[in-house]
C-alpha cells in the first residue's frame, strides 16, 4: 500500500472491491464501464497533460513555501476589507471542523437545526444591526448584495412607475469602486439606467426609481443621510444603503432613518480577509419586500408535537419555480462564514462589540490628532474609522511599504487610512513615524487614546441592540465551545455519514486541502494589496487557471465569480459581450432544455435574454429535433445554447455534438452547465463537446466544502473567442483586453478557498482525477445495479448505464399513501441525509455517491433504501399513522413514557443492525413547512413570540 499516494486517500472503494462491484454490475472491467457510459465519440485520446504528482507531505511544504512568498503588511487599504481577529475558539470549533465546514444546505431541517439556529443568530444580529425588519441567511459578498438590492428594488416599484418605464437608479459617487463595477455589469442587461454623482446635490427627480448611499463614504466621511432618504421616499423613490456592520454599533442604523434595503458584509466580524474572501455578506429589508428578497431566510416553524423548529422559509431557492421570471439567481451563500459571524456576534455581545468598536474609532480619532499635531492634516469632517489626510503620497508610500505598511493612495496628496481592530499603539506609533519621516520631522510616540466622538451627536446609536440571551451568555470559551457542540450534534454532516445528493457531489474535503486556510501567508492578505506583495496568490491562482484550462479543453479562465450561479451569469455575460462586440445586438435569444436546472433561465433573464425552452424526450434526452427547429426558427437572434452534461437526468447523450453543430451553425455560441463535471475529469471534456464556456463548481468536482450552503465558487473557462471578454475589476488589473465589467467586489473572488482545488489537483494528479471519475461513474452504477429491482431508475443511458448519479422514481408510492418526502424523512432514522428530492423530476429522489465513498458505505445506504422500500409495502393509503408518515422519530419519541403507535420503538429507531452502533438522533419530528410561512418570524424571540 503506497501510504504517501494522497489518491489512496480519496478514492472510497479499495483495489479488491473492484471484482464484487464489477460482477453486481455486470461488466468485466471498469474500462469496460466507462466505454459503456460515455459515448466513444466525446472520449479524450490522451492523458490530460498535468505537472507530476504531490503527496500530501510534499503539498504541504509547498504550500506553505508558496505562501511564504506573499508579504504580510500591515493593512490600512479599507475599502470593505478590513484584517480582523478570528476569536480561535471559533476558528478551531467551526472554520477547522468538518462537522461544520461539510454539512449540506439545510434543506432537510430536522437534522439541521443547529446550523439553523446559528444561521438565525446571524439574521437577527443583521437585522438588530441595521435596524431592519427582515434579513436572510447571507449573500455572497458587498458588491454582489448591492446589486441584488438595486433589482430588489427594480421589482417593487409601483405600478405607475412600472407603467412609465421608470429606470434609472442613482449611486452616490462614495459608493465602493468595486461596487459601482459590479453594479455596472448587472444594471444593462435588466433595463436599469445608472446615475453616479454627488447625493448632496441630487435632484430627486420622478425619473428615479431608487438610489444607493454608502455609510460611511468610500474613505470614511460619515453622511446623515435622514434628509435624503425622506426626500427620496417623498418621490416615490426607495432607498438601499451599504453600510459597514461594525460602524452600526455606534452610528444610527439606516433603518432608522428610512431606508428601505441596507447591505454590506460581515467580513469584520471575525472573518479573515483571505484575499478577498470568501465572506458573509448581508442583506435586510422591511417585511413588506419580503417576498422578493433574493436568497434565503432561515425561519421559526413548529414540529408534528408543536415544539419550536427551524427550517428555509419562503421563497428557498425560487430560481427552481419561477425560473426565467425568478428576480435573482441565487443559489450558494456564504453559509459558513454567515455561522462564524453570527457566533463573533454571541461570543462578544453587543458590550464586547461596543467595546471594538469604541477601540477602533477611539485608534483612528488618536491617529487624526497625531497626524494633524506633525502637521499631516486630516481632511474627513466625519469620520468612524477611516481618516484622510494631504501628504506627498509617493514618498509616504515609498517609506510605508519599506515599513511593511499599506495605505490607500487616492491621489498625488491624498491618502487614506482605515483603523481595524487589530490596531495596537504601536501600530499607530508605527504610522507617526512613516509620516515623520516623509516630511523630514522628528516622530513622536503616543500612548493614550484621544477620547472625543468624530461622528455627530445626532447619528450617535441610542436603540439598544442583542438584547436576546444568546448573545449575552457565551462569553467565556467553555461556555461557547459547549454552545457550538450543542448544534453541531444536532446537524448530520459527512462526518456521520455519505450525503449522496445528486448534482451536488457531496465528496471528501480532505484535510491536507484545507489546512492552508488557516495559514497566516494566506488568510490575512488585503485583495487590493500591491501585486509586488502577492507573488505566492498570483502563482497558485495562474496555476489553478492553467489546471481548469487542461481540465475543460480551454484557453482561459477566470476564478472571480463565487457561486455557481455566478458562474452561469458571467458566462452569458462574456457571450453577450462577444456578440455585441460583433454589432450583433439582436442576439438576445437563449435556448434551454426544460430539464435545466432552474438556475440557468434565471442567469439569463438577469443576462438581458430571451428564453425559448426546448422539449425533452420520454427517455430523458434532449429533442434534438426541437433544438434545431428553434435554431433555424431564432437563428437571426440566437445567442446560445445552455446545456447540462451529462445531463440533468444523470445521462452522457450521445447526441451532444449533433446539438452543439446545429447552435453553431445558427450563429450562437453554447454554454455547458458545469455541475455534472464530476463525470467528465479526464475522460471527456467542454471542448471536445463543443461548447464555449463553462462555468466549474469548484465546491462539487474540485473539493471545496459545502460549509452548509456555502463557500462556493464558480470559475468560468471559455475558448479563445471569449478571452478578451473575461471579467475585470477596477482596482487590479484582471480580465481580458475587452473586459466586462466585475462579476463579484474581488478581483479573484472567493481566493482563498481556491487554495482547496489547487490542492486537490495537484496531490491527484492527471491520472487521480481521472479515476476520481470512473470512480464516481463506478459507485454510482453499483447502487443503480443494486437498487433497480428495488425502484425503477427513472433514465439511462443507451447501454443502460447511468452517469455519476441516477434518479429514482418514488411516483408509484402514491397509491400506498407515501410521497417522496416521506421516504426522504425515513432516511434519517436510518442515519442518513436525504438524496435530492424532486429535482430534476417531482416526486423522485437523485442519488450521487462520488468517488469518496467505500462499499460499506455503498451497502449500508442501500441496505437502508431496500429495507425503506419493504416499509412502503407494508404501508396502506388508508392509514397514514405509519412509520414513513411519523418519520422521522426523536430521541424524546423513543424515551417518552407511552408508545401508542401501531409499530415498536426499536423498528422507529433501529431498523438496521448497523444503526444501533452509530444512531444520528433527528432533534425535532417533522418540520410543519407552512405553519412557518404563515407566521414568518426569522430573528431571535421569546418562545411566546410564536408559539
Amino acid at each position: 500500500m503506497k501510504t504517501d499516494s494522497f489518491a489512496l486517500r480519496h478514492l472510497g472503494p479499495r483495489e479488491n472491491d473492484l471484482p464484487k462491484m464489477l460482477e453486481t454490475i455486470g461488466v468485466e472491467t471498469l474500462d469496460q464501464l466507462i466505454f459503456e457510459t460515455i459515448p466513444a465519440d466525446i472520449r479524450l485520446k490522451k492523458p490530460l497533460e498535468l505537472e507530476h504528482i504531490m503527496t500530501e507531505y510534499e503539498y504541504a511544504n509547498h504550500i506553505r513555501l508558496l505562501g511564504r512568498t506573499n508579504k504580510v503588511f500591515k493593512s490600512y487599504i479599507g475599502l470593505g476589507y478590513h484584517p480582523t481577529i478570528v476569536p480561535p475558539a471559533i476558528q478551531r470549533n467551526i472554520f477547522e471542523n468538518p462537522g461544520w465546514y461539510t454539512a449540506y444546505t439545510p434543506y432537510q431541517a430536522e437534522i439541521a437545526q443547529g446550523r439553523l439556529e446559528a444561521i438565525l443568530n446571524f439574521q437577527t444580529t443583521v437585522i438588530e444591526l441595521t435596524g431592519m425588519e427582515i434579513a436572510n441567511a447571507s449573500l455572497l459578498d458587498e458588491s454582489t448584495a448591492a446589486a441584488e438590492a438595486m433589482a430588489l428594488l427594480f421589482d417593487v416599484r409601483s405600478r405607475d412607475q412600472k407603467k412609465n418605464n421608470v429606470c434609472k437608479f442613482f449611486v452616490s459617487e462614495e459608493i465602493l469602486p468595486q461596487t459601482l463595477s459590479v453594479l455596472q455589469t448587472r444594471s444593462a442587461p435588466i433595463g436599469v439606467e445608472l446615475v453616479i454623482g454627488n447625493h448632496q446635490e441630487f435632484d430627486f427627480s420622478s425619473d428615479f426609481y431608487g438610489a444607493i448611499l454608502q455609510y460611511p463614504g468610500k474613505y470614511g466621511q460619515v453622511y446623515d443621510y435622514a434628509d435624503f432618504i425622506k426626500k427620496a421616499n417623498k418621490n416615490e423613490i426607495k432607498v438601499a444603503v451599504a453600510a459597514d456592520i461594525l460602524s452600526l454599533v455606534k452610528l444610527t442604523p439606516p433603518g432608522e432613518m428610512g431606508a428601505d434595503v441596507v447591505v454590506g458584509t460581515t467580513q469584520r466580524f471575525g472573518i479573515p480577509m483571505g484575499y478577498g474572501g470568501p465572506h458573509a455578506a448581508y442583506f435586510a429589508t422591511k417585511d413588506e419586500y419580503k417576498r422578493s428578497m433574493p436568497g434565503r431566510i432561515i425561519g421559526v416553524s413548529q414540529d408534528a408535537d408543536g415544539n419550536r423548529a427551524l427550517r428555509m422559509a419562503l421563497q428557498t431557492r425560487e430560481q427552481h419555480i419561477k425560473r426565467e421570471k425568478a428576480t435573482s439567481n441565487i443559489c450558494t451563500a456564504q453559509v459558513l462564514l454567515s455561522v462564524m459571524a453570527g457566533m463573533f456576534a454571541v461570543y462578544h455581545g453587543p458590550k464586547g462589540l461596543n467595546y471594538i468598536a469604541d477601540k477602533v474609532h477611539g485608534m483612528a480619532s488618536t491617529l487624526a490628532d497625531a497626524l494633524n499635531k506633525l502637521g499631516v492634516y486630516q481632511t474627513n469632517t466625519s469620520f468612524f474609522d477611516t481618516i484622510v489626510v494631504k501628504a506627498d503620497a509617493k514618498k509616504v508610500r515609498a517609506i510605508a511599504e519599506k515599513s511593511e505598511v499599506n495605505f490607500f493612495y487616492i491621489d498625488d496628496e491624498t491618502i487614506s487610512i482605515s483603523l481595524n481592530e487589530t490596531v495596537l499603539f504601536n501600530d499607530i506609533n508605527q504610522v507617526i513615524a512613516i509620516f515623520a519621516e516623509a516630511l523630514g520631522k522628528e516622530a513622536f510616540e503616543i500612548s493614550e487614546y484621544v477620547l472625543e466622538k468624530n461622528y455627530p451627536t445626532q447619528l450617535s446609536r441610542k436603540s439598544a441592540f442583542l438584547t436576546h440571551e444568546v448573545f449575552n451568555k457565551y462569553h467565556s470559551e467553555t461556555s461557547l465551545m459547549r454552545y457550538i457542540k450543542k448544534l453541531e450534534r444536532k446537524d448530520l454532516s459527512l462526518t456521520h455519514s455519505m450525503i449522496a445528493l445528486g448534482s451536488c457531489t457531496m465528496k471528501l474535503n480532505a484535510a491536507a486541502e484545507m489546512l492552508p486556510l488557516s495559514m497566516p501567508y494566506w488568510n490575512t492578505i488585503h485583495p487590493f494589496a500591491p501585486l509586488d506583495q502577492v507573488q505566492g496568490y498570483t502563482k497558485m491562482l495562474k496555476k489553478l487557471e492553467h489546471q481548469l484550462n487542461v481540465i475543460t479543453g480551454f484557453a482561459g479562465t477566470t476564478l472571480q465569480p463565487n457561486s455557481g450561479a455566478q458562474g452561469e451569469y458571467a458566462g452569458l455575460m462574456t457571450i453577450r459581450a462577444y456578440h455585441h462586440s460583433r454589432d450583433d445586438e439582436k442576439r438576445t435569444i437563449c435556448l434551454i432544455p426544460a430539464s435545466a436546472h432552474g438556475t440557468n433561465p434565471a442567469s439569463a433573464a438577469m443576462a438581458g435574454m430571451t428564453i425559448i425552452v426546448t422539449k425533452t424526450m420520454e427517455n430523458g434526452n434532449i429533442d434534438v429535433e426541437d433544438v434545431r427547429e428553434k435554431a433555424l426558427q431564432y437563428k437571426d437572434e440566437l445567442s446560445c445554447l445552455m446545456v447540462t452534461y451529462p445531463s440533468t437526468h444523470g445521462v452522457f447523450e450521445s447526441a451532444i455534438r449533433e446539438i452543439t453543430q446545429i447552435i453553431h451553425d445558427n450563429g450562437g455560441l453554447v454554454y455547458m452547465d458545469g455541475a455534472n463535471m464530476n463525470a467528465q475529469v479526464g475522460l471527456t471534456n467542454p471542448a471536445t463537446i463543443g461548447a464555449d464556456v463553462c462555468h466549474l463548481n469548484l465546491h462539487k468536482t474540485f473539493a471545496i466544502p459545502h460549509g452548509g450552503g456555502g463557500p462556493g465558487v464558480g470559475p468560468i473557462c471559455v475558448n479563445e473567442k471569449l478571452v478578451p471578454f473575461l471579467p475585470s475589476n477596477p482596482l487590479v488589473k484582471v480580465g481580458g483586453d475587452q473586459a466586462i465589467t466585475a462579476i463579484s467586489g474581488a478581483p479573484y473572488g472567493s481566493a482563498l478557498v481556491c487554495l482547496i482545488s489547487y490542492g486537490y489537483i495537484c496531490m491527484l494528479g492527471a491520472e487521480g482525477i481521472t479515476n476520481a471519475t470512473k470512480y464516481a461513474i463506478l459507485n454510482a452504477n453499483y447502487m443503480k445495479a443494486r437498487l433497480e429491482d428495488h425502484y425503477p431508475v427513472l433514465y439511462v443511458g443507451e447501454k443502460g448505464r447511468a452517469a455519476h448519479e441516477m434518479i429514482l422514481d418514488c411516483r408509484g408510492f402514491k397509491e400506498k399513501g407515501i410521497e417522496v418526502s416521506d421516504i426522504a424523512k425515513r432516511l434519517m432514522d436510518y442515519g442518513y441525509h436525504a438524496p435530492t428530492v424532486s429535482f430534476p423530476v417531482a416526486g423522485t429522489l437523485m442519488i450521487e455517491p462520488t468517488e469518496s465513498e467505500d462499499v460499506a458505505e455503498l451497502d449500508r445506504f442501500c441496505d437502508a433504501m431496500i429495507s425503506i422500500r419493504k416499509e412502503i409495502e407494508e404501508a396502506s393509503a388508508d392509514e397514514s399513522n405509519n412509520v414513513l408518515k411519523n418519520a422521522p422519530h426523536t430521541l424524546q419519541m423513543l424515551t417518552a413514557d407511552t408508545w401508542i403507535l401501531p409499530y415498536t420503538r426499536e423498528k422507529a429507531a433501529y431498523p438496521l443492525e448497523y444503526v444501533i452502533e452509530n444512531k444520528f438522533w433527528p432533534s425535532v419530528r417533522r418540520v410543519d413547512e407552512t405553519y412557518g410561512d404563515r407566521n414568518l418570524v426569522c430573528s431571535c424571540a421569546p418562545i411566546e413570540a410564536y408559539m
